[in-house]
């Protein structure tokens, strides 16, 4: 737990920073995520074209959104869900919903990461909605990442937890040894992803997913992605190089906002 002030003390006001309480309160890792997101659901605007993040923290995002709409704060919004689990929450919530295919732009996206190194590079796909989350945000003007201190690592991989990676089913053992041997010179372990009953947990998109977890640091993560990226049966990778715009980090003595390009971080 952390000890910072009231999680429901979040709002748009543009200060610097937020004095915590005479009395903090202890906050839980969730509720670091739902200060973090509701901070990101300050820059969604009446009229744009949303990306909807996947995952626990960008699901208080959704929520927010969606209290929002039916208080009449926000109109005219137009929701792009990042997985079916989040186009359920969205539709259960009255936002309405479209695709690429209608919006092939895309105003702001919001999700949550399972990591970000200190030049806002992300690792998202723990939670298996990596290809969508991409195709999304990729095409977004502006993608706003929300996530709790425990996400601020020195280097991608640095939390040794997986850097998931989406193959086609077909012939899996091949591509995940492909895999393995590839990124063999960072101590690497590839494994398949698997189910609640201990079957191959299988994406939105009828793929599989092998979880790469790594020892050293990759270095030059371009090269590491091509790489990836050339490997027949390789859908698509869990790193997200260059694309956040700006990362909100909820910690234990506030929110601290950084800009992509920019060293330092504001507090609010």
């Amino acid at each position: 737990m952390a000890l910072a002030y009231d999680p429901l003390f979040i709002s748009s006001d543009k200060i610097d920073v937020v004095a915590a309480p005479t009395h903090p309160i202890l906050l839980t890792q969730d509720d670091l995520k739902r200060i973090a997101a509701y901070k990101a659901v300050d820059f969604v605007q009446s009229g744009m074209v949303l990306g909807l993040g996947t995952g626990s923290t960008a699901k208080h995002a959704v929520d927010r959104i969606g209290e929002l709409l039916r208080h009449g704060k926000l109109e005219n919004i137009v929701g792009i869900p990042t997985s079916k689990k989040t186009q359920e929450q969205a539709l259960s919530l009255g936002i309405p919903l479209s695709d690429l295919d209608a919006h092939p732009v895309i105003d702001l996206s919001i999700d949550g990461a399972d990591e970000v190194d200190p030049f806002l590079n992300l690792v998202k796909g723990r939670g298996g909605s990596l290809l969508r989350e991409k195709m999304i945000e990729g095409a977004s003007k502006k993608f706003v990442v929300i996530v709790d201190e425990s996400k601020m690592v020195k280097h991608i991989g640095g939390s040794k937890l997986a850097l998931p990676v989406e193959i086609v089913p077909f012939c899996w053992k091949f591509t995940a040894e492909k895999l393995r041997a590839l990124l063999e010179g960072y101590g690497c372990e590839a494994n398949l992803r698997l189910g609640e009953k201990g079957e191959p947990f299988v994406t939105d998109n009828g793929n599989y997913i092998v979880d790469m977890h790594l020892e050293e640091d990759m270095g030059d993560l371009g090269a590491v992605s091509d790489a990836i990226l050339r490997l027949p049966g390789v859908v698509e990778h869990g790193m997200f190089l260059d694309m956040a715009s700006t990362v909100i980090i909820a910690g234990e003595f506030g929110v601290k906002i950084k800009n992509k390009h920019t060293t330092t971080c504001s507090c609010s």
